[in-house]
């Protein structure tokens, strides 16, 4: 009982310091996304804390699931190294007593991913969606930030401002590039502003400016000014939410409307807590370590395998999205296969007197190869250890 309180907070706080360390650099890796996107003029700037924590959010089961494996290998590992696994089989215990602490500390974090999967991470892509695409389908102008070119929506257009004035419909010193087929434009202005006819189309009312039209040089070149020029910049009110991308879909809206995209995302959803229970229970026969030797190599094969799992996760939902395999022949077999590699782990371990293992096998293959040598041969191993 002892131990496994010990050993219950101890996995406890390494859950908390990995947990701590993965998420400050995921939000620091999504910070500087987003801020590239920001300054790239894909996304507004004030929209860029809101994107953050959506995206987080997104990207919070897959933290979870990597801090549970790499506290129970880490927890595991430690026990090993400091020789108290010695303590705890002398004691009468196995290496099976340690599923009960894990499964404490583990089923909660299972039900927290899968709440996360199934509810928050659709929420928060639904929104994130909205963002940008509230911000893609703004007014031409309104898109422009001060100093920089901007591409109209249409690809017709390039505009520039020089500074905004009088809130975000109103800009000063205004430059528009236009291309209508062979034609090519230039106008300028001191102002502009944007106004709605009512009917759904917006129209960009430049005052005192001047517009050059043709190529310089050349007959049809013109030149004209002007006291107010006005230009249609949209043709109707934009519609957000028209295009919802299949992984920003509740799951009950995945379960109404069954085919393979949609099959795809609820497997991919549904794998996220099989996951993190697997890979926990993987973790308890995976942090054997030699106390003689380095620990660092079991936290890289963790890495290694949890990628691995991972990938093969997405193989599997690729798959059932290009209908090469069947939902129903698609979300467990991956998992079933994991689940015999964790009990045949258990088994190397547990068994590890048994005459048919890889350890015993090894050792008695040396002690023949030995026994096989001549006399002299083995006075010069002893005269060289």
């Amino acid at each position: 009982m002892i131990f496994r309180r010990s050993l219950q907070r101890e996995l406890a706080s390494a859950a908390g310091a990995t947990f701590t360390v993965l998420f400050s650099i995921l939000v620091t890796w999504t910070l500087i996304a987003i801020l590239g996107r920001a300054a790239g003029g894909k996304v507004a700037s004030g929209d860029v804390l809101a994107l953050i924590v959506f995206r987080s959010a997104e990207l919070l089961p897959i933290i979870l699931i990597l801090t549970s494996f790499i506290a129970v290998v880490a927890t595991v590992t430690r026990s090993y190294r400091d020789s108290e696994m010695v303590v705890w089989f002398a004691s009468g215990q196995s290496l099976l007593g340690w599923i009960r602490p894990v499964l404490v500390l583990g089923l909660p974090m299972v039900a927290l991913v899968g709440a996360l999967s199934f509810v928050v991470t659709p929420w928060a892509k639904m929104k994130s969606a909205e963002f940008v695409e509230r911000f893609q389908k703004r007014e031409d102008l309104q898109r422009v930030a001060p100093g920089q070119f901007r591409e109209s929506s249409s690809s017709d257009r390039v505009f520039f401002v020089e500074r905004s004035a009088e809130g975000s419909t109103v800009v000063q010193n205004v430059f528009v590039g236009g291309v209508d087929g062979d034609s090519h434009s230039v106008v300028v202005a001191k102002q502009g502003v944007i106004e709605s006819d009512g009917k759904g189309g917006q129209f960009l009312v430049l005052s005192n400016g001047r517009r050059y039209e043709g190529v310089p040089g050349q007959a049809n070149f013109q030149t004209m000014e002007f006291e107010r020029y006005s230009m249609r910049v949209a043709t109707q009110a934009p519609m957000i939410g028209a295009d919802v991308p299949v992984a920003a879909l509740s799951t009950p809206a995945l379960l109404v409307a069954p085919n393979r995209f949609t099959q795809a995302e609820l497997l991919a959803r549904i794998a996220a807590p099989i996951t993190c229970l697997v890979l926990m229970l993987l973790a308890i026969p995976l942090g054997f370590v030699n106390p003689r030797a380095g620990s660092s190599a079991n936290l890289i094969v963790a890495l290694l395998i949890f990628f691995t799992y991972n990938n093969l996760v997405r193989l599997t939902e690729a798959s059932v999205k290009q209908g090469k395999l069947a939902f129903a022949m698609g979300w467990w077999p991956l998992h079933f296969a994991a689940l015999l590699v964790v009990v045949g782990l258990f088994a190397w371990r547990l068994n590890v007197n048994h005459r048919y293992h890889p350890l015993v096998l090894i050792s008695a293959f040396k002690r023949r190869r030995h026994l096989q040598k001549s006399p002299a041969a083995k006075r010069e191993e002893a005269r060289a250890e």
